[in-house]
Formats: C-alpha cells, structure tokens, sequence
C-alpha cells in the first residue's frame, strides 16, 4: 500500500520505518532540509534503538523515501498520516498550528480521494478542524474531491517503540460513521491486517472517542506513577518498605503490576504534556480534571524529592561539595531531556554551588546543551558541569551519588570499587535499583524512595524466605 507521513520526528519515524518494515512504499516529509538530507544518507536524529538499522533496510530496498517537496508527499500516498508536533502552549493546551498547517497543505494538493489520518496526539475535536481546514483549501481551488478525516492515536513508548508498534496490544482507531468513513475502514483494515492475523487487536470507534483515548490512556499511566510517589512518601513516614508494598497491591489482578514503581517522577513528551492538555481540555468545557490536576502537583512535587533529601543533609549551601549524577534522560533507552527530572535537580544542585560530575549512556551531549539553557540567566555555573565517560570517573571522588535514570548499566555496580573511589560513599537512588540491606551491610549510607534499610527488616524478608 502506498502511504504518506508528514513529520520526521519520533513519531513519524517510527511509523514510517515499521510500515515499509511491512512492505508498504512509504514517503516521509519534513520541512528541515538538512534533516531530510540526514535521512536520506541513512543517519536518524534520535536515539531509538532499532530504528537506524530498520530505517536504513527499507531505504535500500525501495521502500522508504525522505523528501521536502509538499506535492510529491501528498501525491504520493492513498492515505497520509500527520505526525507533526503538538507542543504545549503556556496555558497547557496543545499548539495545532503545525496539524492545522498540514491539514491545509492537502487540501491545496490533493488531487483524489485522501483518508488523513491524525497520529499526532491533538485534543477532542481536532478532527473536525482538519477537515475543515482541508475543505477550505479545496472550496477555494474550485475542487471537489472525497476525503476522511480519522484518528489512529499512537502508544509508542520511548525506548521501546519499534516492538510496540510491530507488536502492539491494540490499535485504536477511530473513523466517522460516513460512506467515507467506511472506504477509510477498508483502508485501515488491509493496512493493519499483518497486526491482526492471529487475533484482532484493532479496536474501532468514533473519532472523538479515539481521540480521548489517548489522553485518558497516558494519564491513567501518570496517575498510577503519582499514586505509587504519593505512597512511597507515606512509607518514609511510617518505615515501611515501598517495594513490598509495590508487590503486594501489583499481585491483584484487578490492578496488574505495570506503572508502580516509586522514583523522582515522570517526564517526557508524553505525560506531562497530555495531562496538562487534558485539564486544559476540561476547563474548556467547564468539566475540572481534579484528579489529573492532583497528578501533576504530586509530579512536581516528587521531583524536587531527591533535592529535599541533599539540602536536608547540607544546607543551602552545596559549595566545595560533588554530586555524581547516574542518568539524565527521562528515562533508559532513549537521549529525551524534555521534563526530565535530572534537569531540575542538577541545575538546583549547580545554583546551590555544588560540583556536578554526570554520565549518561546517550543524552550527555544533549543534556549539557539543554541545562546551558536552563542556566541562560547564571551562565557561569556551566563550569561547575562535568560530563564524565564512564559511571566511574563520575563518581571519582564525589561526595554522594544520585541515581536519576535507571539504566541496566546502573543496575549491579562494584560497590567494593565506587566506595573506594568516592570522596565519602552514600548513595540517594531515585529508581530504587540497590537492597538497602545489601548497601547499609556494606557500610554505605543508603536512601531510596519509600525503602525500609534497617536489620530488622532483613530477618523478617529471611523468615519469609526472600533474603
């Protein structure tokens, strides 16, 4: 099948490389030339793993082509898919000018019947200004032709997109109950048919309803990471252990284990942005989103945690003092900085006069220029930020080390080895990775989020056969 994806951002990459992965020819266009250009030379901008390779396998087949010319794109695919951003504008709302600017860039091109399929994530009722923006354009060349306008939300996790979007468990799609709605159904249902081969993961509905999915679907995920940062709190106060709570209530099936983990809290391009659209959203219609308002405020305030917990220690005053910081991404697996908690915490550190020495598998060049941004007002405190080759030399005669991002290459250090290379081992783990028993037995002052570290709490996991 012959498809169009407008945008060559993570979205639209990943869209593009896994349906030619498919067998499909696809056309992507982006209005960055020089990034146009990277592509077509086989290189991808982000970090995704798996994507260069699949990207560069299609291009050498034929499959995959990258271009800035609007028409081409637009002729080009039965069906086209807008993939461009929807960044948050100061009130929380998504910023459509980019959907919207598309959406008239088709209609002034389009030459025979389009299904225009919204991937962006954009608020209820983008749809209908798509199609209205596309009718515009046509009305104003004199031209009818048929056209649908649906929504195929994405639920691609960073760091693990390419197999959720080759193994997903369900593909939403949402059509209108038109005769073009259902010649865009039958598109859809031939596009996605490999998905479906052993049991059908598609699941329809109207338009609006798939829009709201996708925000209902990302802040149900927030609200569960909030709601375990809110509990893991309560089992600071009270000295119980955050984990086995995580165990025990995960076991229930009614609840499931995913998104319960306690640590520094969320960031990306995803939930921050979609929870704050989603209030916003309510507000418009008179509707207060108190529940996902309560997400948010628990969110920030679980990132200023691991700071609390370092001025608590010293004071104010950080001066003649290193941080190693383990982790600035927002999460593993991918080089994203957008709301990443170590972005607060080491500019905090940095104003405080502290010494920072950090290292990321991926993000240290990206993050370095993204905290220069955020230091614009103390330009000077850059030269106290180290970016250091290895986990090692970052922690090389630091006075504490902060684990942010819960990397694999973080998850089983030689603790013998950091000790003797820290000026004063203790260790504040914001993605309780380390046993606190494992770490106060070692001699190495040990705080996670909600974990109980105290002898007593060893006997009782031996009684129960988990030491």
């Amino acid at each position: 099948m012959k498809v169009s994806v407008v945008g060559a951002g993570y979205v639209g990459l990943v869209t593009a490389a896994c349906l030619a992965e498919l067998g499909n020819t696809v056309t992507v266009l982006d209005i960055d030339r020089s990034r146009v250009l990277l592509l077509q030379s086989g290189s991808v901008p982000i970090f995704e793993p798996g994507l260069e390779e699949m990207l560069n396998r299609n291009l050498r087949a034929s499959r995959l082509k990258f271009t800035h010319i609007t028409h081409e794109a637009i002729d080009a695919g039965d069906a086209i898919f807008i993939a461009v951003g929807t960044p948050p504008q100061e009130d929380g709302s998504a910023d459509l000018q980019h959907v919207l600017s598309v959406a008239h860039q088709i209609g002034q091109y389009m030459k025979d019947f389009k299904v225009v399929i919204n991937k962006s994530t954009v608020p209820v009722g983008t749809a209908d200004r798509v199609e209205s923006a596309i009718q515009q354009e046509l009305n104003r060349r004199g031209m009818h032709f048929d056209f649908a306008v649906i929504s195929n939300p994405e639920f691609l996790k960073e760091g693990a997109a390419i197999d959720d979007f080759m193994r997903p468990d369900r593909i939403v799609v949402g059509v209108p109950h038109t005769s073009v709605g259902e010649r865009a159904k039958h598109f859809m249902t031939h596009l996605y048919a490999p998905f479906n081969r052993h049991h059908e993961r598609t699941v329809w509905m109207d338009v609006r309803s798939a829009e709201l999915t996708k925000y209902a679907a990302n802040a149900m995920l927030a609200t569960r990471i909030s709601f375990m940062n809110e509990m893991a709190r309560l089992a600071d106060a009270f000295g119980a252990d955050i984990d086995a709570v995580r165990r025990g209530i995960g076991s229930d099936q009614r609840i499931g284990p995913g998104f319960l983990y306690a640590g520094t809290g969320y960031g990306g391009s995803c939930f921050p942005k979609d929870t704050r659209a989603l209030i916003n959203m309510g507000h418009e219609c008179n509707v207060q989103m108190r529940m996902i308002e309560a997400t948010e405020e628990v969110n920030r305030n679980q990132k200023l945690l691991l700071l609390e917990r370092v001025v608590s220690l010293y004071g104010d005053d950080l001066r003649g003092l290193n941080f190693a910081v383990w982790g600035l991404a927002f999460k593993p697996n991918t080089d994203d900085l957008r709301e990443a908690p170590s972005r607060l915490i080491v500019v905090e550190l940095l104003r405080r006069g502290a010494k920072v020495q950090a290292h990321d598998p991926v993000a240290m060049l990206e993050a370095r220029q993204v905290i220069e941004m955020d230091l614009a007002e103390d330009k000077a405190l850059v030269a106290n930020l180290f970016m250091a080759e290895t986990p090692e030399a970052a922690v090389n005669q630091a006075d504490m080390l902060v684990v942010i991002t819960e990397w694999k290459c973080f998850h089983s250090p030689d603790f013998d080895h950091l000790a003797h290379l820290m000026r004063t081992p203790q260790i504040l783990d914001g993605r309780n990775l380390y046993d606190p028993i494992e770490l106060q037995e070692l001699g190495i002052p040990y705080q996670g989020i909600g974990r109980r570290n105290d002898l007593e709490f060893n006997s009782i996991k031996s009684s129960m056969g988990e030491a």
